[in-house]
């Protein structure tokens, strides 16, 4: 079997052994935002195509690949969902020479009743954690996940702007005149950072306060990146705690942007540990598993 993670600025293959491993794996740039509508089928052939030739007659995608925006859209499976939902809502795609299937998203509504959605975070999920006890898991990301999962099933989940936002401040706003964006990370300013993110006044009051600090001289170009990075993360773990975790946080991601949060609940107090690699690689085995 080969599986698809492909997101919006990239695509990762796997190659997949009888037993479920990962024999070969594969990645390119070639994100959804960079394919025409009618240039899905020719970029999946010639990423994974030689794979096809050689015999894997099977293909199981996830990610924005089924977003509206992507390939084919599969309707988001409303929470709670786990394996056997996601494999019996596969949605087939016409494709010469395998049988092609994305996955669909997730939704649910957070504790005041407003829409979330996710699409590809939830394989990841449930290729990394197992059957049992409820737990949190954590995707750090543009649009960070905080996911409660239990016996194979996520629960529910709420999404953060952190990402996306560090984005937009440091380049579109007053605050990027006073920071080095291309400093390297600054862990002074980042615990800085968490520190204020623990204090009262809130997010707004607090960004202004990145401003007059350096108008005062009291924060250097050099860290003011990774205190305004320290913010945000502070203030995103804070709310994530509002809503309740089951510790030890499972932490899903790039290795620095994990180390990042990592320290964060470290401050915070809250126990976390680091998935293994490939999570959504293993999310799409054990889906597969359950298809028909």
């Amino acid at each position: 079997m080969i599986g698809i993670d492909w997101g919006t600025s990239s695509l990762r293959a796997y190659r997949f052994a009888r037993d479920g491993k990962v024999a070969a794996h594969r990645y390119t740039p070639r994100g959804i935002l960079t394919v025409p509508p009618d240039g899905f089928p020719g970029t999946l052939r010639a990423v994974v195509g030689d794979w096809i030739a050689d015999g894997e007659d099977r293909v199981l995608m996830c990610g924005m690949v089924g977003s509206r925006q992507g390939w084919r859209e599969a309707p988001y499976l409303p929470c709670p969902a786990g394996l056997d939902g996601l494999a019996g809502a596969a949605i087939p795609i016409p494709f010469d020479g395998a049988t092609v299937q994305v996955l669909p998203g997730l939704t649910c509504r957070d504790r005041h009743g407003v829409p979330e959605v996710m699409r590809g975070e939830e394989t990841q999920i449930l290729g990394a954690a197992r059957d049992g006890a409820e737990m949190t898991v954590c995707l750090p990301g543009s649009h960070s996940k905080w996911a409660r999962v239990k016996d194979g099933s996520v629960l529910g989940f709420t999404t953060h702007f952190t990402g996306e936002a560090f984005a937009v401040l440091s380049s579109h706003t007053i605050l990027a005149r006073m920071m080095d964006t291309a400093a390297p990370h600054h862990a002074g300013g980042f615990a800085r950072g968490l520190a204020r993110a623990r204090q009262g006044g809130g997010l707004l009051h607090h960004l202004f306060g990145l401003r007059a600090a350096a108008l005062f001289d009291e924060m250097q170009e050099d860290e003011a990146a990774s205190t305004l990075s320290g913010l945000l993360i502070g203030h995103e773990v804070a709310a994530a705690l509002e809503d309740g975790v089951a510790p030890p946080v499972l932490l899903i991601g790039a290795d620095h942007l994990a180390a990042r949060y990592a320290a964060a609940l470290d401050i915070f107090g809250v126990p976390h540990r680091l998935a293994e690699p490939d999570a959504a690689a293993r999310g799409l085995w054990r889906v597969a598993e359950h298809l028909p």
